[in-house]
């Protein structure tokens, strides 16, 4: 086990709580959080405010090989900063929230150059352990040999439905029948893509949050977590 801490590995579909659940599990154990769908919908920002088309697959592979990340909590807030190497820090927080960078993501995530230059930088941030990381292919792709691996999941229905609350909550006048439709969508590109396709691993804990609080989730979690790394200590 690393030092600082073990590694957990935290997959799922999208609005299946994998977030909020890392997150929580991060805080209250005081292991690091990266969030690797922020960085997607990072590399997706930057070719929009650039003018890239999604389907430039060599433009975007080259942008992301460029780009550096930084994650670092403001009380309960997670804040995401990047920049390109050699320019200043830029905090993208409220910008990654759009969902036109949303979707976004979903399409630089299909590009090979981009989930390899991430790939590095992604197992570099987990290294000396004490971290939680979430995204679709973590436990089977970026972490392989992590500690803990969990798989969030939750029917379409019940993450349409938190997606739409979020998006209301935001005052995005947005219908119910738009998100589940999106959501379907994302799920069968996330799933179809060539490059890492979602996946649970097979030695991957399965966790169904449909009837279950993203704090209760959370608590089973670091519950496992902390019996584990006393195990491996």
């Amino acid at each position: 086990m690393p030092t600082n801490g073990i590694v957990i590995a935290i997959d799922g579909p999208a609005s299946s709580g994998k977030g909020t659940v890392a997150k929580n599990v991060a805080r209250t154990l005081g292991y690091a959080y990266i969030d690797t769908g922020a960085m997607y919908r990072s590399v997706a920002l930057l070719a929009i405010e650039q003018g890239l088309a999604f389907s430039n697959a060599e433009s975007i592979s080259s942008l992301a090989t460029h780009m550096d990340f930084r994650f670092h909590w403001n009380g309960n807030e997670l804040r995401v900063e990047v920049r390109m190497r050699g320019e200043e820090w830029n905090d993208v927080t409220t910008a990654l929230r759009a969902e036109e960078v949303g979707r976004g993501a979903s399409d630089v995530a299909t590009i090979p150059g981009v989930r390899a230059a991430l790939l590095g930088l992604q197992r570099n941030l987990a290294a000396e352990g004490g971290v939680v990381m979430d995204g679709r292919d973590i436990g089977s792709v970026v972490l392989p040999d992590a500690d803990l691996k969990v798989f969030l999941d939750a029917n379409l229905v019940a993450r349409a439905k938190r997606r739409h609350q979020e998006l209301v909550q935001r005052g995005e006048m947005v219908a119910y029948d738009t998100v589940l439709e999106e959501i379907s969508s994302r799920d069968a590109q996330d799933t179809q893509r060539h490059a890492a396709p979602l996946a649970h691993a097979e030695d991957a804990m399965y966790l169904d949050t449909t009837h279950m609080s993203a704090q209760m989730a959370a608590e089973r979690l670091v519950t496992i977590a902390r019996k584990l790394a006393l195990e491996l200590t």
